[in-house]
């Protein structure tokens, strides 16, 4: 169970809510209590229609963040990033994951994909790679696919290929098929049901449905009435062959996920 800290005043759920440093740290550490298996920590806002944050900002709401969960916290943590120079401060904060947003294209500010994997190998961490069709400015606009489920599978699997190529071992390479990220909400439950088909490659398979617009589009729930319909996800996704679940709501998500797993 990977919990989300947004470090962040715009994110779509739950913006400015920790973006003082102190409330990020006590929200993190409390996810343990919860079921948490790690913490992800995020810098930028990549909720559709955000626009970048300079790498600076980023790691000036970061650092105490992670500084401090990597010492007083004894779960792994992640950074929720798409900059070489972000991942770098993070790796070297103590940080043991690279959530990479961007599926290691280029990041805005320059850096090369192969230089976040590079890092992962350099530090023997975790690299998590995530499909996302366009930028977070524009990728809602009009999303377009002739065959989702194969193209993000195709996109997902060459990244794994070329972070193996940049030596990060294959058991430390997980994939996200980036629900929502330039993708309708049909689009989405398509990646939802094709989660096996990701699986059967034998890497770990993250997904995160937790408060996605989606179910605001199918089903008209606000933001703070999508509880069920993210747990009924995730749950979905487990039994598809998930392995990791990115949640905000922690508990509630660990409790309906043994669930599935005692079914499995």
């Amino acid at each position: 169970m990977l919990g989300i800290v947004n470090v962040t005043a715009d994110s779509f759920s739950d913006g400015g809510r920790y973006f003082d440093p102190a409330r990020a740290i006590e929200h993190g550490l409390a996810m343990r209590g919860e079921g948490a298996d790690l913490v992800d920590v995020g810098g930028e806002s990549t909720r559709p229609g955000s626009v970048p944050v300079p790498a600076r900002e980023e790691i000036a709401r970061v650092r105490p963040v992670i500084e401090r969960l990597v010492a007083r916290c004894p779960l792994p943590v992640s950074i929720d990033t798409r900059k070489t120079e972000v991942a770098r401060v993070a790796l070297e904060l103590g940080a043991a994951i690279v959530n990479d947003v961007s599926g290691l294209r280029v990041d805005p500010e320059g850096g090369e994909g192969k230089d976040r994997a590079e890092l992962a190998a350099r530090h023997g961490a975790g690299l998590v790679l995530m499909h996302m069709q366009g930028e977070p400015s524009t990728m809602q606009a009009d999303p377009r696919y002739d065959d989702v489920v194969g193209e993000v599978k195709g996109f997902l699997f060459d990244a794994a290929r070329r972070a193996a190529e940049a030596g990060v071992p294959r058991e430390s390479i997980a994939l996200d098929p980036g629900l929502g990220f330039g993708k309708s909400a049909a689009q989405s439950l398509a990646l939802l049901r094709g989660v096996g088909e990701l699986a059967e490659a034998g890497y770990p398979v993250l997904v995160g449905a937790s408060r996605k617009s989606l179910f605001g589009k199918l089903w008209n729930l606000p933001l703070e009435e999508r509880l069920e319909a993210g747990l009924a996800a995730a749950v979905a996704s487990v039994l598809r062959g998930a392995r990791i679940v990115r949640t905000h709501e922690v508990r509630a998500t660990v409790r309906a996920v043994r669930v599935a797993e005692a079914l499995l």
